[in-house]
């Protein structure tokens, strides 16, 4: 296996009954993510982003299901190749939590407030290493000590309501990384948080996975979170990928409209017109993409041939992928 994780046909499905087809709400996803990479996923919110990584870690909230042919493989630390969309529930919990770990969105929801912040971290300790209560303690001190958290001895007794979302923050990412994970999913990390905050958060996930060696997919609505933390992005758009490149060719040789347009509305903040650039139109609703380009009603570019088919995600140079009829093969575009 050539990377640590891939990610092939993945579709993840909502039933509608038995006489109904299922909606997708992603669709023919191709992912590879490899050895100490920082990759960014991003899209406008209900793209599939989320769900996307939540698949990985076989969180799929009830009813959604994973479609028929998808695949995630990882590579465990012992060199194995595990199939994860077949492993059974036992064998995934050895995996999540100690392999691949996940920073969930909002911090201030996602932890216990019945719990204290040391009970937080002793839990995944306790499920996945035989430590002693003491030795866990350490652990549990020396890293939040690393995520930078001051008075650490106290916050490690202190429950979640004490502490402010910056701190929360740093705490998930400790609980996260206690067990030294290969893969570290990060969903929205800086969101709810103050711009100054924010910057300390990236600074401090970049220096830790440096030190940890550890691959980590970012997902967020922000290009500057990309530009800052990534080396290759996806971009999606209505449950399917429609680029990926690496960052420099993202932001200096856009090829979809849909990326442009996010960059657009990023540069027009500081130019001359002071006027903030939207996308017109708004996503489709799942289930009612049509048979065409999911992005046709809000492409400036968009032709009959967009309408009428939907274009494959292609190779447009070395590593950068496009779907779009603008940089389909010749002999693709003429048929």
């Amino acid at each position: 296996m050539e990377h640590l994780l891939e990610i092939r046909n993945l579709s993840i499905e909502l039933p509608q009954g038995k006489r109904q087809p299922p909606v997708k709400l992603v669709e023919g996803v191709d992912l590879d993510i490899d050895k100490k990479q920082n990759f960014g996923i991003v899209g406008e919110s209900g793209c599939g982003k989320s769900i996307t990584c939540s698949s990985i870690m076989g969180l799929l909230s009830y009813p959604l299901t994973l479609g028929k042919g998808s695949s995630i493989r990882f590579q465990q630390e012992n060199g194995n190749e595990v199939e994860i969309t077949s492993l059974p529930s036992s064998e995934l919990r050895k995996i999540r939590g100690k392999e691949i770990s996940m920073i969930f969105q909002e911090p201030m929801t996602a932890l216990d407030p019945t719990s204290t912040i040391v009970a937080q971290i002793e839990e995944t300790l306790r499920f996945h290493t035989s430590l002693t209560k003491a030795e866990m303690h350490d652990a549990a001190l020396a890293m939040l000590k690393k995520v930078n958290i001051p008075r650490p001895d106290q916050i490690l007794l202190d429950y979640p309501h004490h502490l402010s979302g910056g701190m929360l923050q740093r705490v998930m990412i400790a609980i996260a990384l206690i067990n030294n994970p290969r893969l570290l999913i990060a969903d929205e990390p800086t969101t709810a948080l103050d711009v100054t905050i924010q910057a300390q958060i990236l600074d401090l996930m970049n220096e830790l996975r440096e030190s940890f060696d550890t691959s980590v997919i970012m997902i967020t609505h922000d290009l500057g979170v990309i530009a800052e933390t990534c080396e290759k992005v996806a971009v999606f758009y209505a449950g399917q990928v429609v680029e990926q490149a690496s960052v420099e060719e993202i932001f200096h040789a856009t090829a979809h409209p849909y990326t442009a347009g996010l960059l657009k509305s990023v540069t027009s903040l500081g130019g001359a017109e002071k006027k903030l650039y939207t996308i017109q139109g708004t996503v489709p609703t799942a289930g009612h993409f049509g048979s065409g380009c999911r992005f046709a009603d809000r492409c400036d570019h968009c032709t009959s041939r967009c309408r009428e088919a939907a274009p494959a995600l292609t190779e447009i140079a070395p590593g950068h992928l496009c779907r779009c009829w603008l940089h389909a093969p010749e002999k693709e575009a003429a048929q």
